[in-house]
């Protein structure tokens, strides 16, 4: 597995201190951040999902705990619309440049808002996606919010 990923140059480029963590990344799983988290042995809370989303057809990014659920209604009113809804995988896919499982919001081949739970920010350090499958970035938080310019607000159910 290559520890040098689109994400990884893009943190690196901006200067912000991380750490890699690799993991056996499960396909068959049914929720593939709680297994991450189960792998990485870091409560659910601390392993972050990265999700893509349209908000008016829009494509916008959205980065939550593992273990909940994003709200529609408040990604909407995040981003000023009048509905969001999940992105199809392969929409998705061919906007990051990304595998799903292996979405990172960092280093996307196209750039949108992104917005990440509030109360992740409240984590010493937390883990994202680092743009392949079984690839976990740990980093700041704040740090991450910082790097991807992404609001922070209540997205979740």
């Amino acid at each position: 597995m290559s520890r040098t990923t689109r994400a990884t140059q893009a943190l690196a480029k901006l200067g912000v201190t991380f750490t890699l963590h690799t993991y056996d990344y499960d396909p068959d799983a049914d929720r593939i951040g709680l297994q991450a988290a189960e792998a990485l042995g870091a409560e659910p809370h601390r392993v972050l999902k990265t999700l893509m989303a349209e908000v008016d057809s829009k494509p916008v990014c959205v980065v939550v705990p593992s273990d909940c659920e994003v709200s529609m209604k408040k990604l909407a009113q995040v981003f000023r619309g009048k509905s969001a809804k999940m992105m199809k995988p392969a929409d998705a896919e061919r906007l990051t440049g990304y595998h799903v499982g292996g979405i990172s919001p960092f280093g996307q081949k196209k750039r949108v808002p992104t917005a990440i739970e509030q109360a992740a920010l409240r984590e010493a350090s937390v883990f994202i996606n680092g743009g392949q499958r079984g690839l976990q970035i740990q980093i700041d938080p704040n740090d991450a919010c910082k790097a991807l310019t992404a609001v922070a607000a209540d997205v979740v159910t």
